[in-house]
């Protein structure tokens, strides 16, 4: 049989020249706050696949907390760390199966409209009829059931993660590369993470980091989907809806559900 040139290959001296040796990048995303580089690359054969290499020592740890992540954690909505390359100057790199759909973040510091503007993927996905959402949601949470259940925690859950293809209405996550076993205590001064979905204990050294965390992040995340506005204050749900997400994100971490199944069964009592 022939080596598969990505999934069967081991150590490579440049990432991108090697890609370009096997197939055609016809993506590239360099400007990268992570500190990784990433290429959408096409085989002879059709095959479209997804690498992701580091590039800073900050992005070689979380790589390496990631490959570590999705060796325990697998979900259809979770787009997985396949194959592990080793690069010779530099990388790691991985290797994951493209997908199509557009990411629900995107930065808009000169944009009027910022995330409501119509052509922001955000918005166009907030324009569809509140079913598609709450299946979006559904499949969210049906994720992170799965990550409870393998003893990880979220860390830098928010809209940057959610790849949705609107054709065929279906979310994936990507880019969970903070996630990490927990509970754990917080031993810096702040995790990873943007400020809009990050609870309170994760900008408080000495914090305990748990299930908690997560049910925060996963509040804040189905209240930015089924909100109609940038500034979120057009609720689409319902009011028993609006109940649960608000307990989902309260300050104090014993104020809320005490874990992802308990938010996913009060959901969905009310959904």
């Amino acid at each position: 049989m022939t080596p598969h040139p990505l999934l069967d290959a081991t150590e490579v001296a440049r990432t991108e020249p090697y890609l370009r040796t096997v197939g055609e990048v016809f993506r590239a995303f360099r400007d990268q706050d992570s500190g990784c580089v990433s290429y959408g690359v096409r085989l002879a054969n059709g095959e479209r696949w997804f690498v992701k290499e580091a590039t800073t020592v900050a992005a070689r740890h979380s790589l390496d907390r990631a490959w570590t992540f999705h060796r325990a954690v697998r979900h259809p909505a979770i787009v997985p760390h396949l194959h592990r390359l080793a690069v010779r100057s530099g990388g790691p790199a991985v290797v994951m199966p493209w997908h199509s759909g557009e990411v629900l973040y995107r930065s808009t510091p000169n944009r009027p409209g910022g995330r409501a503007h119509p052509d922001h993927p955000l918005a166009r996905f907030r324009a569809q009829p509140v079913a598609p959402v709450l299946r979006a949601v559904d499949r969210l949470l049906d994720a992170h059931l799965v990550v409870e259940a393998a003893g990880f925690v979220a860390v830098d859950l928010y809209d940057g993660a959610f790849l949705y293809d609107f054709d065929a209405g279906e979310l994936r996550l990507i880019d969970l590369d903070e996630y990490r076993p927990g509970p754990f205590t917080l031993e810096t001064d702040r995790l990873p993470g943007s400020r809009r979905f990050m609870a309170p204990e994760e900008s408080r050294r000495g914090s305990r980091i748990d299930t908690r965390t997560t049910v925060h992040a996963l509040g804040r995340a189905i209240h930015l989907l089924l909100d109609a506005g940038d500034e979120e204050r057009a609720w689409r749900g319902t009011v028993e809806q609006l109940a649960v997400v608000d307990r989902a994100v309260r300050p104090e971490p014993g104020e809320r559900f005490t874990g992802v199944g308990e938010l996913a069964a009060a959901w969905r009592a009310v959904s």
